[in-house]
C-alpha cells in the first residue's frame, strides 16, 4: 500500500523582509542610516546652517560645472521634504526588494544611474536656457537635492523583476502619480526628472534580470 506523504507546511510570511537589515541588505540599511542622520540634522539643527549645507549639496548648474562628482554624491545624502516624505517609504521598500534580488552593488548602480542621469537631463537644459537668455542667471543656483530620482529608477528596475500582474500595476500607478505631479506644474523640472528616472530604471530590465537569474 502506498503511503501519502504529509503535506508541507506553508511558508510563514516574513513581513520584516520588506525592510532593510544589516546582513540581508547591507547597502540599503547603511544608506538608510545615513539618511536618518541627515534628516535628524535637518529637523533639529539651526535652519540657517541646514540651508547652507543643503545649498552646498545642491546639484544646480553652477555646482555641476565646478565640482560635479562631489555635489552629485552630497545631494543624495538629503531627503527633500524631510523624513515624512513619501520617497522615504519608497526608498526603504523598493531598494530593499531590489537588493534582495540583485545584490547591493547592482542596486547602488541602478540608484546612481537614475540620480545622475536624471539630474543632468534636467539641469542641462537650464544651463542652455540661461546661455540663450531665456532664464535669469539666478536659475544657475536652483536648489536641487534629494533621493527621489534614485528611488524612481529603483521602481522602474524592480518592476522588471516582478510577475506581470504586479509589474504593470506598479508602473501604471507610479507613472500616473508622476504624471499628475507634472500636470500640476508645481516643480516641472523635478517632475520631469522623476519620469526620466523611472524610464532609466525600465531600461535596466535586461541587466537586472540577468543578475537576478544568476
Amino acid at each position: 500500500m502506498r503511503l501519502l506523504r504529509p503535506s508541507r507546511a506553508k511558508a510563514r510570511p516574513r513581513p520584516w523582509r520588506l525592510l532593510p537589515t544589516p546582513t540581508g541588505t547591507p547597502f540599503t540599511f547603511a544608506y538608510a542610516a545615513v539618511l536618518a542622520v541627515t534628516s535628524c540634522v535637518a529637523a533639529h539643527a539651526d535652519p540657517a546652517l541646514v540651508r547652507t549645507l543643503q545649498q552646498a549639496s545642491s546639484t544646480d548648474v553652477a555646482h555641476l560645472v565646478r565640482e560635479p562628482v562631489p555635489v552629485l554624491v552630497a545631494s543624495a545624502l538629503w531627503v527633500a521634504g524631510g523624513i515624512t516624505s513619501p520617497f522615504v517609504l519608497g526608498f526603504l521598500l523598493v531598494l530593499t526588494a531590489l537588493e534582495r534580488r540583485v545584490g547591493g552593488v547592482r542596486t547602488a548602480a541602478v540608484f546612481l544611474l537614475g540620480h545622475v542621469l536624471a539630474t543632468l537631463a534636467t539641469e542641462g537644459p537650464v544651463g542652455l536656457a540661461v546661455l540663450a537668455g531665456h532664464l535669469p542667471d539666478s536659475s544657475l543656483h536652483r536648489l536641487d537635492y534629494g533621493i527621489s530620482f534614485g528611488v524612481a529608477a529603483g521602481v522602474g528596475a524592480l518592476a522588471g523583476l516582478l510577475t506581470p500582474w504586479l509589474r504593470w500595476p506598479l508602473l501604471a500607478g507610479s507613472g500616473g502619480m508622476l504624471l499628475r505631479d507634472l500636470l500640476a506644474r508645481t516643480d516641472p523640472l523635478t517632475n520631469w526628472g522623476h519620469l526620466i528616472a523611472l524610464a532609466i530604471g525600465v531600461s535596466t530590465w535586461r541587466w537586472v534580470r540577468r543578475a537576478a537569474a544568476a
